[in-house]
């Protein structure tokens, strides 16, 4: 029988208003504690996207300013420090989010509780959209590093990158805490890298090395020099891909320990300190080596090489931007599954998706992810290039409407100092409206219309999963006090294929729970089948379990349609019975052996839920090594 949860509406939204939710200072026991994550963990297993987006973020404002020439590389650190405004403004809000959500789901949960239910699923249809395409996205981008190194493997890239996949989705189904523990190592090698980059840059007067970009073309535009308000939105909003991943945390708030709200609070703005720094250093390095961007050199790639020299120091930083890119897809697994079952809870998604593993694993949820990113990875040939434009959209959306939804929350508690909190929060909405707008149109012919389509696409899903549960809600009489129990007469059917110890256990079984007990077995045309039923009527009647066995004819080799006819009659002749058929099945101790079985009991109730609306109950006999 289906379940049918109900939601009740927006009751995470209850706090003050303060920045950290209160601490009682009772630490009780935790169910499962040790499959949640602490806050360094939370770094490994949710800023790997945001992390990773220093690798291409920076060089995604050169590509655009580098169309006005020398004159618009200018323009890199005041955009990048525009950027990085809007990052603090995310993080505060953010870190507002968790304290006011501590059940989890950003931007989802904001908007449901403060901007209405379809305004939300908008806001989870962008973040869905957002992480699969962060799963594709980073596994290629880390691939193509590694072809772009050895090109040997370019041409089975498609595969690299899928194999990749199952690395990622088998070290989550073990729990976010496992992927913490194996991916803290690449990230705090990647983080230390680049800060290496960055103090030993601003150490020098000039690069130390340009080997990197040797030999390669420039892409820097030529006798250009006008800067325009449109090419710094564009830089603005192409940067602003930096910040994809910056809600994370805040939708993964059951993921962590005790005291849950506090520790992803920390953890957000660890990751806005490190992203920010991270950021704002590597823009000053480009003005200060006046670094033009090449073709098939990455811009992190010539700081490196300007910074650190030609040496293993660059190699090792490049290794460690490639795997970081490629298990940037862990933000994802750790963010989506959490909203999955929220929408699940919500009755937006199958309630499958809202079950957990031992581990504190959302595997349907993970499971559905893996296998929508394969099929981009399919569709996409494992082209980042491909895939790109469709990227950032969905996480704007749903920045937009998080910090739209804070300021009502704001309005609404009216805590001290609560103006300068919905201002900071109404500008934030304002900027990040302005990047979606900006990206859409920019990129809109390049592949962006694809998710202009898929977004209310998804919304409609989702609705048409919401009117499907409570028309289940409402045949069930969900949220309505039944009436009394009616105990009636109760009839068992037995299907029965040879005499056996299963048999004894079957009737013996359905003697307990019915009334009356048939007996029946289905009888082929064949003289083959002929006989059989011949020796098992002999054999019953030397038995005689005081049961009577009905033959039921079939004039072909079915065996599900004629059982499910006869209890259409059984029906018919006793109204008001309540019929219950006990299917027998023999279940071995090894599962191997589970192969040799017929699957006849699989078969009969098929039938029997397809046709009839008997009781159905299957009873295993386990069989022991002997």
């Amino acid at each position: 029988m289906p379940t049918v949860s109900r939601s009740e509406g927006p009751v995470n939204a209850t706090t003050t208003g303060d920045d950290e939710p209160p601490d009682t200072g009772v630490r009780a026991a935790e169910p499962g504690g040790r499959h949640r994550l602490t806050a360094t963990q939370g770094l490994a297993a949710l800023s790997l996207d945001a992390m990773a987006s220093v690798a291409y973020g920076p060089e995604a404002i050169v590509l655009v300013l580098a169309v006005a020439g020398a004159h618009g590389l200018g323009f890199t650190l005041p955009v990048t420090l525009a950027i990085a405004g809007l990052l603090a403004v995310l993080v505060a809000s953010y870190r507002q989010v968790i304290a006011a959500f501590p059940n989890g789901g950003g931007a989802y949960a904001v908007a449901k509780a403060y901007l209405g239910r379809r305004a939300a699923l908008v806001a989870a249809a962008s973040l869905v959209l957002d992480y699969v395409l962060n799963v594709a996205v980073s596994v290629t981008a880390g691939v193509a590093a590694l072809t772009s190194a050895f090109p040997a493997l370019h041409e089975d890239r498609v595969g690299i990158c899928l194999a990749v996949l199952v690395l990622v989705t088998a070290v989550n189904l073990r729990g976010i805490v496992e992927s913490a523990r194996l991916f803290i190592v690449p990230t705090a090698i990647f983080v230390s890298g680049v800060f290496a980059i960055i103090v030993a840059g601003l150490l020098r007067s000039g690069p130390v090395s340009a080997e990197a970009a040797a030999g390669h073309a420039s892409v820097l535009g030529q006798g250009a020099s006008s800067v325009g308000a449109l090419l710094l939105l564009k830089a603005f909003a192409s940067g602003c891909s930096a910040l994809t991943g910056v809600e994370a945390v805040a939708n993964a708030v059951p993921a962590f320990r005790a005291p849950a709200a506090r520790r992803a609070q920390r953890t957000e703005v660890a990751l806005g300190a490190l992203l920010g720094v991270m950021l704002i250093g590597l823009s000053v390095l480009i003005g200060r080596f006046h670094l033009q961007p090449v073709e098939g050199v990455t811009v992190l790639a010539q700081l490196a090489d300007a910074s650190l020299g030609h040496n293993v120091a660059f190699y090792v930083v490049q290794f460690a931007t490639m795997v970081l890119l490629a298990l940037a897809a862990n933000t994802s697994f750790g963010g989506l599954p959490v909203l999955m079952a929220l929408l699940a809870r919500d009755n937006n998604l199958p309630h499958v998706f809202g079950l957990k593993a031992d581990r504190q694993v959302h595997r349907h949820g993970v499971l559905a992810l893996a296998t929508a990113s394969a099929a981009l990875l399919f569709v996409s040939g494992g082209d980042t290039n491909t895939l790109v434009p469709l990227f950032a959209i969905g996480v704007f959306i749903g920045f937009t409407l998080c910090q739209t939804g804070m300021v009502r929350h704001w309005r609404h508690q009216r805590t001290p100092g609560w103006r300068g909190k919905a201002a900071l929060n109404g500008f934030g909405a304002l900027l990040t409206c302005v990047a979606a707008i900006v990206v859409t149109a920019t990129k809109f012919t390049e592949g962006a219309w694809l998710i202009v389509i898929a977004l209310p696409l998804l919304v409609l899903a989702f609705e048409r999963v919401h009117r499907a549960y409570e028309r289940i809600g409402h045949a069930l009489g969900l949220g309505r006090i039944p009436g009394p129990p009616c105990p009636g007469r109760s009839l068992v059917v037995v299907p029965v294929s040879s005499l056996s110890r299963l048999t004894q256990e079957a009737l013996s079984a359905a003697a307990t729970l019915g009334d009356q007990v048939h007996a029946v077995t289905v009888v082929h045309a064949d003289p083959e089948d002929r006989r059989a039923a011949q020796t098992l009527r002999r054999d019953w009647e030397l038995w005689n379990p005081g049961t009577d066995l009905t033959e039921v004819a079939s004039a072909t080799r079915s065996l599900g349609r004629p059982v499910a006819g006869y209890v259409r009659d059984l029906a018919e002749r006793h109204p008001g019975t309540r019929i219950t058929i006990l299917i027998p099945e023999a279940e071995p101790a090894r599962l191997w052996q589970r192969l040799l079985q017929n699957q006849r009991g699989a078969v009969v109730a098929h039938a029997l839920r397809r046709d009839t609306d008997a009781v159905i109950c299957r009873l295993r006999f386990r069989l022991t090594d002997t």
